[in-house]
């Protein structure tokens, strides 16, 4: 794999031609303004052409390297033109990338749309549309709720509603927001919750007979030039609205910069103007918080995700962050992006610092999140290799482990109630390939079909086999501990990041005699 920015200029090489006489300013002019493998249709631009110290911006990420935050991908953008963007490889422009909470601000395009389109009102009563899914008794609060109080996190729910809740569930979620106390009266208390955002894609898809992502592919996504859009389906078969979305860190930029410019897009109002300045203000209340949009400091907003997937504006900057990462918490970064962000804007273009802008794209051509793998052998390959590690009864309900060594990698397999998976794990380098591994329970409970994975493998001792599972079109990384002990085996899984537990119980297998 290849750095997704590779300009042909080493760290070593750069400065071997600045020490050979090249001048920076040479070498700047010698190379494009900025790169992309990516084809998202944005425009690029060298950051001091649009007011941004290339320096800023290194200082920023150094600053996140320091405190050890793991992002996977970030674009910024000034004047509708990106100016900065990176990939820590495997990620790279072209992956979608899972959502989470983030998808709520793109539900609330479709609810702004559909109130233009006179579907519904904001003040229509949410029991309205679901007569057949409500309880036998409607409390007088539950009968008051609107779709307003849907958009602005103030249902009168005091416990919030995760989307891990409801995704094992497979009877309508519908049915189930109902069965969800109304404990306060309908405006007056803020509870963020993803069961108020379930209800306004419930709506769309009621009031238009359309799925939510149906309903924005000609109005949002195509006149934005998103092409690759998954968005999973609840049993109702309504797109859950609050998360399920994957899409790429460029499709992120796109919505942020549409909101930074009223909702034009190329000349075009695709959302309109005074529903963009309501969804992004602050609330009457004590929440930072709008219609799906949270509310940051000055006139910043930002859309965001669990795990800390985020888009930022600063509209009067006409400026927008994104980025996708593995953090346990926006607390954790949201204080550098103050830190640094809106001061790196200048009032208009700056002089040109070859130097720093230089540095800047080496620093980003060394975005790295997987360390190189040292090969290693054990004997042990020979003795276990093709045979069946038989995993005495378990709450996960694994069966069977196995692991085939040849040419340098291991074919792992795990039997369990699902089925049977496997994964290619690389003993030399990092092997991409896609799998269906059981992961619900460490991974928010999220369970796709198929997961594209970059696996490598290390025996840390002779006996000792750890492989790491990168899945990376989420967050989630898994790290795996077999340790083999004569005829027997325990199997250890833990996670980076995960809502709930980041370790499953350690599994007991014994090696099964040959057939």
């Amino acid at each position: 794999m290849t750095a997704h920015l590779n300009y042909g200029v080493s760290r070593r090489g750069l400065g071997s031609m600045l020490a050979g006489g090249i001048a920076a300013s040479a070498l700047a002019r010698s190379l494009p303004a900025f790169a992309t493998s990516a084809d998202d249709g944005l425009l690029r631009s060298r950051p001091e052409d649009q007011g941004v110290d290339p320096a800023a911006i290194q200082a920023f990420l150094d600053d996140l390297a320091d405190a050890k935050l793991e992002l996977h991908s970030f674009m910024l953008s000034r004047g509708g033109k990106v100016v900065s963007e990176g990939w820590w490889r495997p990620y790279s422009a072209p992956r979608p990338h899972m959502m989470h909470s983030l998808t709520k601000s793109v539900t609330a395009c479709a609810v702004g749309l559909a109130l233009a389109e006179k579907r519904f009102a904001m003040t229509d009563k949410v029991i309205s549309f679901f007569p057949e899914h409500l309880p036998p008794v409607v409390s007088g609060n539950l009968a008051a709720m609107t779709v307003r109080d849907l958009l602005t996190m103030r249902t009168g729910h005091a416990i919030e509603t995760s989307g891990a809740e409801w995704r094992p569930l497979k009877t309508s979620w519908v049915a189930e927001f109902f069965k969800i106390p109304v404990v306060y009266k309908p405006n007056t208390h803020f509870q963020y919750t993803s069961a108020a955002t379930y209800m306004l894609s419930a709506i769309i898809t009621k009031t238009t007979g359309m799925r939510l992502r149906d309903y924005l592919e000609p109005r949002l996504f195509q006149p934005l030039g998103i092409t690759d859009v998954h968005w999973d389906l609840g049993p109702d078969n309504i797109n859950p609205g609050a998360n399920g979305l994957s899409w790429r860190t460029a499709d992120i930029q796109k919505l942020c910069m549409l909101h930074a410019q009223g909702g034009r897009w190329n000349g075009r109002q695709v959302l309109p103007a005074d529903w963009v300045a309501a969804a992004t203000r602050r609330e009457d209340g004590d929440a930072d918080y709008g219609f799906q949009w949270w509310i940051g400091p000055g006139d910043a907003y930002y859309c965001l995700g669990l795990f800390c997937q985020v888009g930022l504006v600063f509209p009067h900057h006409d400026a927008v962050l994104s980025f996708t990462a593995a953090i346990d918490g926006s607390r954790l970064i949201l204080p550098y992006v103050w830190k640094h962000f809106p001061s790196a804007f200048a009032a208009g273009p700056i002089p040109r610092k070859d130097a720093a802008y230089l540095g800047l794209r080496e620093r980003i051509g060394r975005l790295n999140l997987l360390a190189p793998i040292i090969p290693t052998t054990s004997p042990l390959e020979s003795k276990i290799s093709g045979r069946r590690f038989e995993v005495a009864p378990n709450e996960d309900g694994v069966k069977a482990l196995g692991f085939s060594f040849a040419d340098g990698r291991c074919l792992f397999t795990q039997e369990d109630e699902r089925g049977t998976h496997t994964i290619q794990v690389g003993l030399r380098d990092w092997v991409e390939g896609t799998t269906t591994m059981t992961g619900a329970k460490l991974h928010h409970e999220y369970e796709p079909d198929s997961m594209p994975v970059v696996a490598g493998a290390e025996w840390i001792e002779s006996d000792l086999l750890k492989m790491t599972w990168q899945f990376v079109e989420s967050a989630f990384r898994d790290t795996v501990i077999c340790r083999f002990d004569d005829d027997t085996l325990t199997f250890d899984r833990s996670v980076n990041v995960n809502s709930a537990e980041l370790f499953r119980p350690t599994l007991h297998a014994k090696l099964a005699a040959r057939g």
